[in-house]
């Protein structure tokens, strides 16, 4: 599809080169489309760098999020099969954990839900929970197996899906700030979107697409519209390289709760998981407080003793190192994914918090279908960008100005 954008412009100009601006791009060259990824930096840079590589069904509520998670899974499954190993692609399953009574019998009524909807999970008791788990805690009373959750190492996913859509004919630039946009008129919202303006000079597009994760929100501002994209940092730890010790991602049954509160204070609940090296990885907590970079050790020590309350042999592990980062998270807890009205020509896929690497599939999957001018394989007015609101005039004319 040719967007008329002219001979200098691609078809498609992705914004951001972490896991989703990847499989955005990948998905639209494999549709045929013309296609530049721009990075201020490298490939997985961002958020992609500094989180687990979760897949996972098991945390998402019933809803929106949830069909774009099957939705994601089949295309990681399929469209993405003969890739899989590139990237450590492992369908290890989840388990979540109960260790009280309450929180067992709360597992219960998710589950029954969940089965209602096709969600493959099953209920495991205490016997059949060490039968999985030999080293969990003794005190867990119970817990949920769900074999569809999976894992992969994102950076390379990232990385990986860059070079298949150059090797299908886009190109990547890194070192490349979007400094503003290119608008093909004036007034109230500036004229369509029709590219981007970098240190580099302007790169024309018949489409731009935000793919900036945590900072989605800043770029699109730039453009006079509002998307809240908000940072929430998180924090991980990893161990030394063991023999395997815990064969499932598991995780606590508060996790569920974290990753739909939308309070700003620090939070952990475990989630414990080894990985192809030997090494486990271990999280995870949240906490709204900005761009700041500076190393919790607060968040850490929560880190350390709820993962030694869930397996206590890791009381005797050494942990080799930590990292963290910052989820892109958005108010309503749905990405935003498709076009924006407000302003025509621009595209959003940001916003996923936690999920970014399992919907990523999927959300580049229905972008290329949209911006080839097909239907998308599933409704995407859930997460459309303008639920926001309308755009704003003031910031509009600040663009305006620099364009």
């Amino acid at each position: 599809m040719n967007f008329g954008n002219g001979p200098r412009g691609s078809d498609v100009l992705v914004i951001g080169a972490g896991v989703v601006g990847a499989a955005t791009a990948y998905f639209a060259a494999q549709q045929g489309l013309s296609v530049t990824v721009l990075d201020k930096g490298l490939p997985a840079s961002g958020t992609s760098s500094a989180c687990e590589g979760n897949i996972l069904v098991s945390d998402k509520e019933l809803g929106p999020e949830l069909e774009l998670t099957r939705y994601s899974l089949d295309v990681w499954h399929n469209d993405l099969a003969e890739h899989k190993k590139l990237w450590e692609f492992e369908s290890k399953g989840g388990i979540i954990v109960a260790s009280r009574e309450s929180s067992l019998a709360s597992l219960n009524r998710v589950m029954a839900v969940q089965k209602g909807f096709g969600v493959d999970v099953e209920e495991l008791d205490q016997a059949a929970l060490r039968e999985a788990e030999p080293h969990i805690s003794r005190e867990a009373l119970g817990g949920a197996s769900y074999r569809e959750d999976c894992q992969v190492q994102p950076m390379l996913v990232a990385a990986h899906l860059v070079r298949l859509a150059t090797e299908a004919g886009a190109r990547f630039i890194a070192g490349t700030p979007v400094t503003g946009f290119m608008r093909d008129g004036a007034g109230r919202d500036g004229g369509r979107v029709t590219g981007v303006r970098t240190p580099r000079g302007d790169f024309p597009a018949g489409a731009v697409v935000n793919c900036t994760g945590t900072w989605a929100g800043e770029l699109a501002a730039m453009a006079g519209v509002e998307v809240p994209v908000l940072p929430r940092r998180g924090f991980v730890m990893v161990t030394e390289p063991l023999p395997p010790m815990v064969h499932h991602k598991v995780y606590a049954a508060e996790y569920i709760d974290n990753v739909g509160s939308s309070d700003a204070g620090l939070q952990a609940s475990p989630v414990v998981e080894g990985t192809p090296s030997g090494t486990i990885l271990i999280g995870s907590t949240r906490e709204r407080v900005g761009f700041d970079r500076t190393v919790s050790t607060a968040a850490l020590g929560l880190l350390a003793r709820n993962a030694t309350a869930l397996f206590p042999f890791l009381e005797r592990v050494k942990a080799i190192r930590h990292y963290h980062g910052f989820r892109p998270y958005c108010p309503d807890h749905l990405p935003v994914i498709g076009h924006d009205d407000r302003a025509p020509g621009l595209w959003h896929a940001a916003g996923h918090e936690g999920a970014g690497i399992g919907l990523s599939a999927g959300t580049g999957k229905l972008l290329a279908q949209a911006l080839a001018g097909l239907t998308p394989d599933m409704d995407l007015t859930p997460f459309a960008p303008a639920r926001f609101g309308e755009a704003s005039p003031q910031t509009a004319s600040r663009e305006e100005a620099t364009a």
